[in-house]
């Protein structure tokens, strides 16, 4: 198929369309609600042969998809910020109960102050959620990502649901040229969902059993070991993906310019664009700079990371989320993967973007010429002093 011209909502839509969902349940938050919208279109005109379920609330669209992925399903959802955080509780009984759930979350600030624009605050904040999590950097990862999600998810080695992040307007609302994928290909990549385990009257189940403290630590064990060995299955899927698409974002980590790089910066999501615009730029002027993109938050890959930074002078960490009171989260699970490791590189961190402001390569270009300035305190950077008492 040539390549269509269209805003990235739509774009992901399609690539939900051709992963076949049997369920969609979603309720409408800016700026995920173009996704689920278009969807509801493709049902209602026979495109998707599915149940688009209208819900009261994010907190019912992740119930219903638990429902019905419990029944053998497989099903779809989307959310935003609060929307995110009011579906917290079911996020964490989807994977406690091994469910291979995709949700696309448009990653939106969080209130208060209300913010409808990007940062990534939302889906970091419930990465403890016991979810695979996927970051794209453009409109074209973001649809490929979703047949890679149902595939890693419903592998028999997983079992786990997949939340694919991508920054809400600056990719939902884009426009790009996008590679979409043909029904036929889409299917001989992605097979019907075949469920080892799901309810039937034939064969009696219960699923979120109550265990007490004989037998809670164990299962969850089991949850935490299976999400680190995803690591594998994400990686081959990706693999395979290339192979047959001839398209490749990196498998848990992507880098460029990182060969003799002295600075290597990290980062996930579209603003890694923004950072090789920059790169571009200074090393024209003979900095050898490079980035890392992050393209699996969870599982987490540590060995991966250490490796491609070991060789650094210096790191310099991206954030578009924090913990108050603690730092930028990917700064301090990048600073703990190093941790007893040596040689390690310099890491400072940076708070960028929050609520939507611009991060642009002159951003960019200042944070690496500006790096002597960060102490071991992460720096919100472009803050407004006068607004700040300073």
């Amino acid at each position: 198929m040539p390549k269509t011209f269209m805003e990235g909502s739509g774009a992901v839509a399609e690539a939900v369309r051709a992963c076949r969902p049997n369920v969609i349940a979603a309720y409408p938050i800016t700026p995920q609600t173009h996704i689920t919208e278009e969807l509801s279109r493709m049902v209602a005109n026979g495109l998707i042969k599915a149940e688009y379920v209208t819900v009261e609330s994010e907190h019912s669209a992740a119930s219903v998809v638990l429902g019905a992925s419990a029944t053998g399903a497989r099903t779809y959802t989307a959310s935003s910020s609060q929307g995110i955080i009011y579906m917290a509780e079911v996020l964490f009984c989807i994977s406690g109960m091994r469910l291979p759930v995709v949700l696309t979350c448009a990653n939106r600030a969080l209130s208060a102050p209300i913010n409808i624009w990007n940062d990534q605050q939302d889906s970091i904040s419930v990465r403890d959620a016991g979810w695979v999590q996927l970051y794209a950097e453009d409109v074209q990862e973001a649809c490929d990502m979703h047949l890679q999600a149902y595939r890693i998810a419903e592998h028999p080695e997983v079992m786990l649901p997949v939340m694919v992040c991508m920054d809400g307007f600056v990719l939902t609302h884009a426009y790009e040229p996008v590679d979409l994928i043909e029904q036929a290909e889409a299917d001989a990549f992605l097979p019907p969902y075949q469920p080892q385990y799901y309810l039937t009257p034939k064969n009696p189940l219960t699923f979120g059993a109550m265990l007490g403290p004989e037998s809670y630590m164990e299962v969850r064990y089991q949850l935490d070991k299976a999400l680190r060995d995803s690591a594998k299955i994400i990686e081959e899927v990706a693999l395979e993906f290339q192979k047959k698409f001839g398209r490749f974002q990196g498998t848990l980590i992507d880098t460029y310019q990182v060969e003799g790089a002295e600075i290597v910066l990290v980062a996930m999501g579209s603003v890694v664009s923004t950072i090789k615009e920059a790169i571009d730029t200074l090393r024209k002027e003979g900095e050898k700079v490079g980035v890392l993109k992050v393209r699996s938050f969870r599982p987490f890959p540590k060995e991966e990371i250490c490796e491609v930074l070991g060789g650094a002078k210096e790191v310099l960490v991206l954030d578009r989320a924090f913990s108050p009171g603690s730092g930028g989260v990917l700064t301090n699970e990048v600073r703990a993967a190093f941790c007893g490791r040596k040689p390690t590189p310099q890491i400072r961190g940076h708070i960028i973007g929050l609520g939507g402001r611009e991060i642009n390569v002159e951003t960019i270009i200042g944070i690496i010429k500006n790096r002597a300035e960060v102490g071991r305190e992460d720096k919100f950077v472009d803050l407004k002093e006068a607004l700040i008492g300073g």
